[in-house]
């Protein structure tokens, strides 16, 4: 099927339910030529009024709803129906959109509601020829179209009592949509009765939210002056520890100060302790020597007295008074101070044990410790000290710190 730019309302009513006799078909042929527009005329009957959307198709013989047209065309509403000049109407279908074969069409009446108000005879499309002029003429072909006729009218007489079947199917709807009607009002009753009930429920729910409100801004006044009073605490406390890390700052300068003069006090006291150490080393190796000379000295006194025939053990109970104190003084010496008389002005001077350089001016012992100091070399990193003669001994031990 063929459709214009709009389709037609139509619908899936079926034959036997349509009323073909409210619009008639006039001055239909037989057959039309192909290629050629052809011209439709109609009447409308005096109880049908058309509508704007009516609409005449072309359908195949046979067709069972609407929806099987192969082609239509737009109805033009009269503009005065009481007019007999307007019952007389006409359309007309173009070349383009007509059927190509031989079948049997005829034009339909359709309104906007999609059922069927009138059908014309059937016609064809064909080129017309002798043989069609012969057998229009031939009386066989007369009876055969009354035969049609008939057949038509017995059709028109079934569509009629369809017709009357579908006004009382059309009553009985009227009966149901009158039911429905008071149905739709009593809930249309209710309706209102529930909306009534809703504006009740939703009147108590603005007061409630009202209510809700006014405890909303009771809540968040009481929360701004809690947050204020927290402000308040913050900050105090906030004070409080920040005097409280000065006083710990102040207090860990202070006793950074006291770790520092400790440190610088123990160090001093390292330092002394580490010269007072080298001080008795040296001490002791003086000891030593001087120990080593006492022994030989007392081997050289013991060989000159077995020299000059003495013996050691009557000399110490012959040993004169002077000599017994001088023994007394000097304990270490057996037989007296050799050097008893000698004038002060001669006794030696004193000298460094390290270096063996003499005191002259030195009478502070401080002085001497300084002076003392200068003779030795203090390993930098284990305070190890070194005298000063020793040099490379000292680089050496450096050098095995770096290894």
């Amino acid at each position: 099927m063929e459709k214009t730019m709009d389709d037609p309302p139509i619908s899936a009513v079926l034959l036997e339910h349509c009323n073909f006799s409210q619009v008639v078909f006039n001055s239909v042929e037989k057959f039309y030529v192909p290629g050629g527009d052809i011209t439709c005329y109609y009447t409308f009957t005096q109880p049908f009024i058309p509508r704007r959307k009516d609409w005449i198709g072309i359908f195949r013989v046979g067709w069972k709803t609407t929806q099987e047209y192969y082609t239509f065309m737009w109805v033009t509403l009269p503009g005065d129906p009481n007019k007999e000049s307007a019952k007389q109407h006409e359309v007309q279908f173009k070349a383009y959109y007509l059927p190509k074969d031989d079948e049997y069409y005829q034009f339909c009446y359709v309104d906007q509601d999609g059922m069927v108000r009138g059908a014309s005879i059937p016609f064809q499309f064909r080129p017309e020829s002798e043989e069609d002029i012969v057998v229009v003429t031939t009386k066989g072909k007369v009876e055969e179209i009354e035969q049609h006729n008939q057949e038509l009218c017995r059709e028109n007489q079934e569509l009629k009592d369809s017709c009357a079947s579908l006004q009382k199917q059309n009553s009985d709807i009227q009966a149901e949509l009158q039911r429905k009607q008071e149905e739709l009002e009593t809930l249309q009753i209710i309706n209102r009765k529930l909306e009534q009930k809703v504006e009740e429920q939703k009147a108590c729910w603005e007061t409630e939210l009202l209510q809700l409100k006014e405890q909303n801004q009771k809540i968040s006044s009481e929360n701004e002056k809690m947050g204020v009073r927290v402000d308040q605490l913050q900050k105090e406390q906030q004070k409080n520890l920040e005097q409280t890390v000065e006083k710990m700052k102040q207090k860990e300068s202070t006793t950074m100060k006291k770790k520092q003069e400790l440190m610088d006090e123990n160090f001093d006291l390292s330092r002394r302790l580490s010269d007072n150490k080298i001080i008795c080393d040296v001490l002791k190796r003086e000891k030593e020597r001087l120990e080593k000379e006492n022994d030989l000295l007392k081997k050289e006194n013991n060989r000159l007295l077995s020299y000059m025939g003495l013996d050691v053990d009557s000399l110490m109970y012959q040993v004169p008074p002077s000599d017994q104190g001088d023994a007394r003084q000097n304990p270490g010496l057996v037989y007296g101070n050799p050097y008893t008389g000698i004038q002060e002005s001669s006794a030696p001077r004193p000298k460094c044990l390290i270096c063996m350089s003499d005191f002259d001016g030195i009478c502070d012992h401080t002085l001497e410790q300084q002076h003392m100091q200068t003779c030795f070399l203090n390993c930098p990193i284990c305070d190890k000290a070194f005298p000063a003669r020793e040099k490379q001994i000292f680089d050496d031990h450096v050098f095995c710190h770096s290894l």
